[in-house]
């Protein structure tokens, strides 16, 4: 999966070019089903079964930030992952502590779309 560090700027260049809409302002509420074909309850990749439209926190009140299980590095839809590829900054990188695997991500993608 990938994340935000603290370099960003809080451009935005980085929220349109998401496939599976996980990436959120900061402070903005996210759900499963924005961007995907979830709905209702959904039992997820993982095993997890959630409302996929119940509202969920915010992660970050202060930076951009990228949903981990929405998260697909654009496996599926591009060659390398696209909000990394546009951040002026390059604030957005792979999560070392949390590597997941081709598979994983694209089980992920099938399951949202």
């Amino acid at each position: 999966m990938l994340v935000i560090n603290d370099d960003c700027i809080n451009c935005d260049a980085c929220v349109s070019e998401c496939p599976n809409h996980a990436i959120y302002e900061p402070d903005e509420e996210w759900t499963y089903a924005d961007g995907t074909n979830l709905t209702g309850e959904v039992k997820l990749w993982d095993g997890k079964t959630v409302n996929a439209d119940k509202k969920q926190d915010a992660q970050s009140d202060e930076y951009f930030y990228i949903v981990a299980d929405k998260c697909t590095e654009c496996k599926g839809f591009h060659d390398e992952p696209q909000c990394a590829s546009v951040c002026p900054v390059d604030a957005i990188h792979v999560d070392e502590e949390n590597p997941e695997t081709e598979e994983q991500l694209l089980t992920k993608k099938t399951c949202m779309h």
